[in-house]
This record gives structure tokens, sequence and C-alpha cells, in this order.
């Protein structure tokens, strides 16, 4: 059987990562997502085992210990990490699967596994994510600031990713992405 591919699709805070995902993910069914762990508390809307596996720090850290993730990162002073064995299983199945991840966690995944594809998600500018994140409504003006400087220095990661897309519209970002895992579905 034909292995599958891994996808990583990463960029800064407030990039629209998450609603990107969501369209594409709604248009094309072929492909599986990969649920993420986290530390945070659930934003209004997210549900567990869905957009994210709620879990204690205590918990988290066990699974850190036990090797449970494929990656994991402290990141605005929350853990993130993606479980390792549903990726390996979704790939030996012969499935496509796509993480969601900061740019320190598609690092990790780069240097454990180089033949992924990775998609760097770009805001058309600072102004335009600080706005972003002001719509989210989510972060406090700390917090806001925090991920304003992360994003300027995971910004220039774009350069160790084999796409870049600007998220500038909506449906413009979901069909380049779209358009780049058909390309390499027909490489593998």
């Amino acid at each position: 059987m034909k292995e599958g591919k891994l996808f990583v699709l990463s960029g800064p805070s407030g990039v629209g990562k998450g609603t990107v995902l969501k369209e594409l993910l709604r248009q094309k069914k072929d492909i599986v997502f990969s649920v993420s762990a986290t530390t945070r508390a659930p934003r209004p809307g997210e549900i567990h085992g869905r957009d994210y596996f709620f879990l204690k720090p205590e918990e988290f850290k066990k699974g850190i210990e036990e090797n449970r993730y494929l990656e994991w990162a402290k990141v605005h002073n929350h853990l993130y990490g993606t479980p390792r064995d549903f990726v390996e299983k979704t790939i030996q199945s012969g499935n496509h699967i796509i993480l969601d991840i900061d740019v320190q966690g598609a690092k990790q995944i780069k240097e454990k596994c180089p033949s992924g594809v990775f998609i760097f998600l770009a805001p058309p500018s600072l102004e335009e994510l600080a706005r972003r994140l002001d719509k989210r409504g989510t972060d406090s003006c700390g917090e806001k600031k925090t991920r304003l400087q992360n994003a300027l220095r995971e910004i220039e990661e774009k350069k160790g990713f084999n796409y870049v897309v600007v998220n500038d519209r909506l449906q413009k970002a979901v069909d380049q992405i779209r358009k780049i895992i058909c390309q390499e579905e027909g490489s593998s």
C-alpha cells in the first residue's frame, strides 16, 4: 500500500490558519486533519477532540515524557503538540494528513519528516495581522503584543518552507493551498 503524504500549514498567530483550513477541509474531503493537543483553555465554540485535545498541564507533560508527540512547543505561555500515533497511522494507511501548527512545531516536524510538504500562510501585512487579532477578541493587550512580536520572527522563517501563500482573501488562499496539495499528491 502506498503511504499518504504529510502536509504542514504554519504561520503566525492570527493569520487565519484555522479559517483557511476549515474551508479547505470542507472542499477537499480526502485529507485528514490532525487534531493537536494544548494546555490552553477552549475559545468559544471550540470542542475537545474536534478543534484540540484540551489537556491539563500535568497530563500534557506526561505525554512529553512518554514521547507521545511528534512535536511540541510552548507558545504564548501554553503547551501545544501533535499526537504522534495518529499522524503515523494515518500516513501508513495511505491517507494524506494536514497539520495546523506554529512555526516552532513546523521546524521540529521538518527535522523528523523532511519529505513532508510545508506551507507557510503569511499575512498581507503586519497591520492586517494586528487588525485580525483585534477582531478575534480573545487576547489581552499584552498577549496581542507578544503575538505580534512573535509574528515578526516567524515571518522570517518562511524561507524554510516549500510554499508561501499570502492570506489576503480567504478563497484565494484556499484555492492556492488546494492546488499545492493536488500537485504534491500527483508527485507521490
